[in-house]
């Protein structure tokens, strides 16, 4: 009697021969997974993770970050015992390599991490060599749409020479084993890329990237990035924080992060003087179901309004394009630590982001503030060019106190 499995591959698809009352294995992931076919009558089949086989030709899921944010992604990473850090990981500044585990699809739930993917390594996995073994593939494909969480129903596939005989061989591969439809736009991103002399084929485990959020009501120029605004909250203490205010809130990522993460935050406060912002904000509030948790505030910072004082201050502030006409940038960023100085308490953390870092050093110098670490970033803008933004994380200077009791 015939025995299989549908899994899509080719080597899966391949049964195996066996008769009643004993089992077949056959390796799948080059010996990382084994599927276990037992015939008592029915089919039952066990899947079984080899933990000791780690090495370059086994599946892996690849991390990708914005540069700077490594030790904020490893810390994430650490609360999450499936997912284990290969150990001399040649992740480079902007990805991290993990173990393969049966719980991948909790990649999801990091919030530090802008896509993850399921990849293998291999000198000999160019264009051709996987035209002429699908399977390497089919198999990272096959694990990725079994998530019954994501309906796929597009692809595409990015590598040099796309209109190859090799690389349409392989889009034929994928749309017929796997009933997916090639788009430019697609939901299942497959990667096929070389470096150091290696090569990687790779397959996104989400349709969308993990750092697009559900909440974001509707894109803003200039909104700060969910995973940056996730890293600055997190490196504030905010779980023994009571109050947070965010100066300058925009479309409100930072509150909403700040919100989501920590239920034990009992006041969460923001404002800004831009009416289009604010109404965003609300917007993002909503969605997010924190409308009843979240006080939005239309002020001025030059008007120093009055809304106590809090644990933690954060701030993405203005730079570039993001200033008003005649707006004077000296004198905003003097005004909001001047503000600051006031308005946060004496143990509590000021986190600012801006890519105006020299300007804003020079005046937390004649500040009674203390700079206690600083990150700096590196990513492309939707314009192709590179920004290198900071993120400050402030506490009042020793033998200094907070302009209010």
């Amino acid at each position: 009697m015939w025995w299989g499995c549908d899994y899509g591959a080719d080597s899966i698809h391949n049964a195996i021969k066996a008769p009643r009352g004993t089992c077949s294995e056959e390796p799948l992931f080059s010996s990382l997974w084994h599927i276990r076919i037992e015939n008592t009558g029915d089919v039952a089949v066990r899947r079984e993770y080899l933990y000791d086989v780690v090495d370059m030709n086994t599946v892996k899921i690849k991390l990708d970050f914005i540069s700077g944010l490594r030790d904020v992604v490893l810390t994430e990473l650490a609360r999450f015992p499936e997912f284990h850090v290969l150990s001399g990981s040649e992740g480079g500044k902007e990805r991290i390599y993990v173990e393969f585990t049966e719980a991948f699809a909790r990649v999801r739930e990091l919030r530090s991490v802008l896509h993850a993917y399921l990849i293998k390594h291999d000198k000999r996995y160019t264009p051709r060599y996987i035209a002429n073994h699908k399977s390497v593939l089919g198999e990272l494909i096959t694990t990725v749409v079994a998530d019954t969480k994501q309906d796929f129903s597009t692809f595409k596939i990015s590598c040099a020479g796309s209109d190859s005989p090799e690389v349409r061989a392989l889009a034929d591969y994928v749309e017929h084993t796997f009933g997916l439809i090639e788009k430019a736009e697609a939901d299942l991103k497959i990667h096929i890329i070389t470096f150091g002399g290696m090569w990687e084929v790779g397959v996104q485990i989400t349709l969308r990237p993990i750092s697009l959020r559900e909440y974001r009501a509707a894109h803003m120029s200039g909104s700060m990035d969910p995973t940056i605004a996730y890293a600055m909250n997190s490196l504030c203490s905010l779980g023994r924080a009571n109050s947070y205010l965010n100066i300058f809130s925009g479309s409100a990522t930072l509150l909403v992060e700040a919100g989501q993460c920590y239920s034990n935050l009992e006041r969460l406060v923001g404002f800004d003087n831009d009416k289009k912002r604010l109404s965003l904000a609300v917007q993002n509030i909503k969605k997010a179901g924190l409308i009843k948790r979240v006080n939005i505030k239309g002020q001025n910072i030059f008007d120093k309004p009055n809304l106590g004082t809090f644990d933690v201050i954060t701030s993405d502030l203005p730079f570039g394009m993001a200033i008003s006409k005649g707006e004077n940038l000296k004198g905003l960023y003097q005004c909001f630590i001047d503000y600051c100085e006031d308005a946060l308490n004496q143990h509590g953390v000021l986190a600012i982001y801006t890519n105006e870092h020299k300007l804003l050093s020079e005046i937390m110098a004649r500040s009674r503030f203390a700079i206690t670490k600083t990150l700096r970033l590196e990513f492309m803008t939707n314009g192709n060019a590179y920004l290198h933004p900071k993120l400050f994380i402030c506490t009042f200077a020793p033998g200094t106190t907070s302009g209010r009791p």
